[in-house]
């Protein structure tokens, strides 16, 4: 039920002043670089004659900093410190438009959120201490690999699960991530391709601790995997497409989630970077996005034919089998099904949308996009610990549960729209099940806050909108 994967455990070859690298650590710095880069210079553009750009750039080098100090921490209060600093920087630009209500509410449920998970990442970094006696990451990661935990390291892996979980805004504490989208689009594409991930790399470098304790493998699926159908749904229901994004980013953390929780580290490193990248994108060129979606509506794409089906299937079970056998894949097979399941969709709607041939075509694509996945995976597989892999039944019921609960939901909301079944099934989507109403009125309970006032020339054209509709 547990097999060994490669030994190169996250190893730091030397540290200085807590700080070391490995190779997931220089990964993540090259990506947040990356953007980092590419949001300066789209924010150039964007803020041009903004009186308070100043501020912006203050508080986005701040973050791009802190992000670098926690990727590259090799040591518990260190890494604890950039954590801290991340969220803390990212507040002032949450904040940056602070005459917005949505958006100050949404800072203010944010912060509180980000204490919560600090206070949890606290005391499981002081009970690892107190067991190992260091506060060293790497020494505390290889002691996990050769050995099990007690019942101190099962509480503090509970403890950074539950981090984690916040830190990726899942249930019930996503609903900031929808409302933030008010702040500047660059800090939109920030904080969905370089901030909100940091509870997938948390779980990357603790997995050693992790898989040596079902509770939090448990907790993890359980709450990822209800906020991975939630999101996924409900993004449907939406038209704003920043607010798509946002859940899009929220069922994506879930399933990056999962996979750590699954023991797929590879996959999730894989997962954490192709996802920031295509986030960032997807932030950054939101007005295309629009334009995109209008001739969409135009011009629907044609469903697949029936007789495409079969054969769409047979391709996708091929690759997919031909990839896990190629990687030595171990552990479940849930991520493989999915995969030849996507492919199947993928080569059963290009197939049917052209002249005769493009079957063949279409198979073409998959099979690279199939090699492109393999090849990754098994890079990225040479990169990170060799934890101990959660290969077992329970992973594949999973699995095979969550894409079930997809499925189905996808069905109703396609098909029985109309239905009385349908219409509430989008009044409840829509509303998020209405989680995060109860989170606010908790939150606001908790710690109150005085929301500001729209500006004058906002308040202006509410006076002139209410006085058409009177």
């Amino acid at each position: 039920m547990i097999g060994r994967l490669h030994t190169c455990a996250i190893q730091s070859p030397g540290s200085f002043m807590g700080q070391s690298l490995n190779t997931v650590s220089v990964v993540m710095l090259i990506l947040i670089t990356f953007i980092g880069l590419i949001i300066l210079k789209y924010s150039k553009n964007y803020l041009q004659g903004e009186p308070r750009r100043h501020r912006y750039y203050m508080a986005l080098t701040g973050v791009l900093l802190s992000v670098g100090v926690t990727v590259t921490a090799d040591h518990l209060l260190v890494f604890l410190g950039g954590w801290v600093a991340i969220s803390f920087s990212l507040h002032a630009l949450l904040r940056f438009y602070p005459d917005r209500p949505r958006a100050a509410l949404a800072a203010h449920k944010k912060f509180l959120f980000a204490r919560l998970a600090e206070s949890f990442l606290l005391a499981a970094f002081l009970l690892l201490h107190h067991e190992h006696g260091t506060w060293q990451i790497s020494a505390i990661a290889q002691h996990y690999l050769d050995n099990g935990a007690s019942a101190m390291g099962q509480w503090a892996a509970v403890l950074i699960a539950m981090a984690a979980l916040i830190k990726c805004a899942q249930l019930p504490f996503h609903g900031w991530l929808m409302q933030v989208v008010e702040a500047p689009t660059p800090v939109s594409a920030l904080l969905h391709a370089g901030v909100v991930n940091m509870g997938g790399y948390l779980l990357i470098v603790f997995g050693p601790l992790l898989l040596q304790s079902v509770a939090a493998q448990i907790l993890v699926i359980t709450v990822a995997g209800a906020s991975v159908v939630l999101a996924a749904l409900s993004m449907a229901t939406r038209i704003s497409v920043k607010v798509r994004l946002a859940w899009s980013t929220c069922a994506q953390m879930g399933f990056m989630l999962i996979e750590c929780a699954m023991g797929l580290f590879e996959l999730a490193l894989l997962h954490l970077v192709a996802h920031s990248c295509y986030k960032a994108f997807a932030f950054l060129n939101s007005g295309a996005a629009v334009q995109a979606y209008r001739l969409t509506q135009m011009s629907p794409a044609a469903a697949p034919q029936a007789r495409v089906w079969l054969p769409a299937l047979a391709v996708g079970a091929g690759l997919a089998g031909a990839g896990a056998w190629v990687s030595g894949a171990q552990g479940a097979v849930g991520p493989w099904v999915l995969l030849g399941l996507a492919l199947a969709v993928l080569v059963a709607q290009r197939s049917s949308v052209a002249a005769v041939g493009n079957l063949f075509y279409a198979a073409f694509v998959a099979t690279v996009i199939a090699a492109l996945y393999v090849g990754q995976k098994v890079l990225f597989g040479q990169w990170v610990h060799g934890a101990p892999v959660a290969a077992g039944f329970w992973a594949d019921i999973a699995l095979v549960a969550l894409a079930a609960l997809l499925f189905t939901g996808h069905l109703v909301l396609v098909h029985w729209p109309d239905t009385p079944l349908g219409r509430n099934f989008q009044r409840w989507l829509f509303a998020g099940l209405y989680l995060d109403e109860w989170a606010t009125r908790i939150t606001l309970r908790i710690w109150p806050v005085q929301l500001p006032l729209p500006s004058r020339s906002r308040r202006t054209h509410f006076a002139r909108v209410e006085g058409v509709t009177q």
